[in-house]
């Protein structure tokens, strides 16, 4: 293909994506990258900030046949590449592959760190060799084949380090941040209907990010007590839940009381505490009280 050619290619691709990804710009241009340089692609970030979403939105542009595998704590190998399985025909039984979600163009691993070391290996063939082996016969994968992971940060509960045979199989890894004010708006006007003044309540999420300055409305208890902040989905919740609790009240118009009715429920689970506030005994809904007197004093 021409340069030139090449260039308008992908500068659609990237447009296409960009009409449901908010933000990450240069995640989408290095994802890009990757599938046509043939490499494998490992998105770290924590839950809820779209890393699913970038992975289906670019195999829908892209034409190809996706598959996503969850990985979970009891996911086993051959649930991943397949395994021989008994069947009868014309009276007779043999044994017969059965192809398992490896066997896809665009392949997404979700939260590939939630599997045991075991799980995990499953795909390290599937990667490097493009095929995977299943009671000593080689299968061949689609070509063109990519494995999209996505890992949640190494230190939550629940999760397991990648072995470095296995990371150094990744062409790319890319790191996805927390959407700006602006991009949070964006995707609050996307996913939860029409846009009806939730400043306020946008800026109840971003306060909750631990690693912003003071003038960007982080508090200070919020640094001092929290590893991770709400994602866009505590944002989403807020909204949805004040609009219904409006409606439930006989009202089409969402007032403070329903947002401040809701932010305890929407995001005390969402917000993930540190050491510190383990051993100093502070709870998130102690955390919320500080970040909501900051939003209304801002």
């Amino acid at each position: 293909m021409e340069p030139e050619k090449f260039q308008q290619v992908f500068k659609r691709l990237e447009a296409e994506v960009r009409k449901v990804i908010v933000g990450h710009d240069d995640v989408i241009r290095q994802v890009l990258i990757a599938f046509f340089a043939g490499g494998h692609v490992l998105l770290e970030g924590v839950p809820g900030l779209g890393k699913t979403l970038l992975v289906k939105s670019l195999s829908h542009v892209l034409g190809v046949s996706f598959k996503r595998i969850q990985f979970t704590p009891d996911l086993m190998p051959s649930d991943i590449v397949g395994t021989e399985v008994l069947t009868e025909a014309n009276g007779r039984r043999e044994f017969q592959f059965k192809k398992g979600p490896i066997f896809a163009h665009v392949v997404l691993a979700d939260e590939i760190n939630r599997a045991t070391p075991k799980t995990q290996s499953a795909v390290l063939e599937a990667m490097e060799e493009k095929q995977v082996t299943v009671f000593g016969e080689s299968h061949t994968l689609a070509s063109p084949f990519i494995v999209l992971a996505t890992q949640n940060p190494i230190e939550l509960e629940g999760t397991y380090p990648l072995p470095e045979a296995q990371l150094d199989r990744f062409f790319f890894k890319l790191m996805v941040a927390p959407p700006s004010p602006v991009e949070l708006r964006e995707i609050l006007k996307r996913t939860t209907g029409t846009e009806t003044g939730d400043a306020g309540k946008v800026l109840i999420v971003h306060a909750t990010q631990p690693n912003l300055s003071n003038s960007n409305g982080s508090t200070s208890p919020v640094k001092q007590y929290l590893r991770f902040g709400s994602s866009p989905r505590g944002a989403q919740a807020i909204i949805l839940g004040a609009k219904g609790n409006a409606l439930a009240d006989g009202r089409i118009h969402v007032s403070y009381e329903d947002v401040a009715r809701v932010i305890y429920p929407a995001l005390r689970h969402r917000i993930i505490l540190n050491f510190q506030a383990e051993a100093e005994n502070v709870n998130t809904d102690e955390i919320l009280a500080e970040v909501v007197k900051q939003v209304q004093r801002s």
